[in-house]
């Protein structure tokens, strides 16, 4: 049985841009660093950056990793896309909370999750 997340692999091909998007643009502290693995710190779980082998061709995508924001998800899509991450599609609204997709610095899904008010 599964008791929780560990760690989130997300797969890259180059380690210092993809430590750079997340430690500096999405602002999650780096706990170690490497050329093959690298590893952040998302409020208790754990991130791996792992780097992809030469024999994978390059992805449109990889794990999905879905992130809450401290503030409210429109303040952190604006902080985001000043920062230069562009966002995919409009926000998409659900009875468990709003989600807002984008793509990491490698190509992986990311999305902004918001859960409902009240």
């Amino acid at each position: 049985m599964a008791s929780g997340v560990a760690t989130v692999w997300m797969p890259v091909e180059d380690m210092r841009r993809a430590l750079g998007f997340y430690g500096e643009t999405l602002g999650l502290s780096v706990k170690s660093e490497g050329d093959d693995w690298s590893e952040l710190n998302a409020n208790g779980v754990s991130i791996g950056l792992n780097a992809r082998e030469a024999t994978h061709g390059t992805g449109s995508g990889g794990a999905m990793l879905t992130l809450q924001p401290d503030g409210t998800l429109y303040d952190e899509i604006v902080r985001l896309t000043d920062a230069g991450v562009e966002f995919i599609g409009e926000v998409s609204d659900h009875p468990w909370g709003r989600i807002a997709t984008f793509k990491d610095s490698e190509g992986n899904d990311l999305q902004l999750f918001e859960p409902p008010s009240g």
